[in-house]
């Protein structure tokens, strides 16, 4: 296993259908494309990763740039094969679509490597796998689900073991309010959190809002401003007792070290698909650790449950959204979790690598661009 070598970085895009379009103030979302990559080694082996784009050109960038610097190197040399990537091209590598494209080509290799050792990717990292909490992403489609249809839906989820549950913000603060309240009202004792999608763009706009959700008890209050200013959260944060949680999507050049340095945040959340896989997401993990500030995933279940558990993390929440609903259609096509009564989820099925990252008789009702023809199957 260790001499195996790469021969091939392969990538494709799936454009998932969404029941209806998702809104977030200007940002409207009538699909949701996904970034699936394939490497293959000379044994044989195929390792597979895939993750939101957020219409970036991630594709564009793993086969011009990262397929040259992939192809022929050493299974067992996946870290410094990483650092090469990196600083070869650190303008484009150290975040924004460059990282999202690394950090998928990493987790490929990863799974290709404990596929090959015919391990899980939890017992290949020497972890060991046990149940962690989970999250549902609740109140999609955001515009149209009211807080008749949340209070159901988290009533559904309470009855079948669910206790934490995250919404995002609605059409307008009214609405939002609403959601949250509803939510609150079907499940008394739950953990409850808001996602802000970003679309707040100062502290009143945000305590508008807040001032609204006494009653609701939040759990955290999520994304609340694009990224960039650490200085706007930190203002936020010593506003309002609800605890901030920052950074789905961003990672790269100080992350997280300016929210940390601020005191802007109770919780620094971690994206592997875009934030340097399981090679470069570590680092993230180990300046929480040493700031002594929590850290949650962000969505990719089958990603962050087997590895955050390997790790040793296992009281780290795992965001799972509603099925069929528009969180990520591409996670609903694959393996969903067992709930237990006290709301953890059973580690997911053990198979060698990250278990069946790709679902062909889904992608083919989708519609896809992959030239390389890696989502073909007979």
């Amino acid at each position: 296993m260790s001499e195996s070598k790469v021969t091939d970085l392969s990538v494709a895009t799936v454009e998932a259908e969404l029941p209806a379009p998702v809104v977030f103030g200007d940002w409207i979302m009538r699909t949701r494309e996904f970034v699936v990559v394939r490497i293959t080694l000379d044994s044989g082996v195929e390792g597979w990763a895939f993750t939101l784009s957020r219409d970036g050109a991630v594709a564009e960038h793993i086969r011009k740039t990262l397929r040259n610097i992939y192809v022929g190197t050493l299974t067992k040399d996946v870290e410094s094969t990483f650092r090469v990537a990196q600083r070869r091209s650190l303008a484009s590598h150290s975040a924004g679509v460059g990282l999202r494209a690394l950090s998928l080509a990493d987790l490929a290799l990863w799974d290709a490597r404990s596929k090959e050792a015919g391990q899980s990717i939890s017992k290949f990292l020497k972890g060991s796998r046990s149940p962690m909490p989970a999250t549902a992403i609740i109140g999609y489609p955001p515009a149209t689900m009211g807080p008749v249809e949340v209070f159901d839906q988290v009533k559904d989820l309470y009855s079948q073991g669910w206790r934490r549950f995250k919404a995002p913000v609605g059409i307008n603060n009214q609405a939002t309010a609403e959601r949250l309240k509803a939510a609150r009202k079907a499940a008394p004792d739950a953990w409850i959190g808001c996602d802000a999608a970003w679309i707040f763009n100062d502290v009143a706009g945000a305590m508008e809002l807040l001032n609204m959700l006494d009653e609701v008890d939040l759990g955290w209050f999520e994304d609340i401003f694009p990224p960039g200013n650490a200085q706007v959260v930190a203002d936020l944060r010593s506003s309002t007792k609800i605890p901030i949680a920052m950074g789905d999507e961003q990672g790269g050049i100080y992350y997280p070290e300016a929210l940390i340095a601020k005191s802007a945040v109770d919780v620094i959340r971690i994206d592997l698909t875009c934030m340097g896989g399981i090679t470069g997401g570590r680092r993230i993990v180990d300046e929480c650790l040493k700031a002594g500030v929590s850290f949650a995933a962000h969505m990719f279940a089958h990603v962050h449950s087997q590895v955050f558990g390997a790790w040793g993390f296992t009281d780290v929440p795992i965001e799972w959204g509603v099925p069929w609903t528009g969180v990520d259609p591409y996670a609903d096509s694959l393996e969903q979790p067992k709930i237990r009564v006290d709301g953890l989820m059973e580690p997911l099925s053990e198979k060698p690598g990250f278990g069946d990252l790709v679902n062909f008789e889904w992608i083919k009702t989708q519609k896809c661009v992959d030239p390389d023809k890696i989502l073909s199957r007979a």
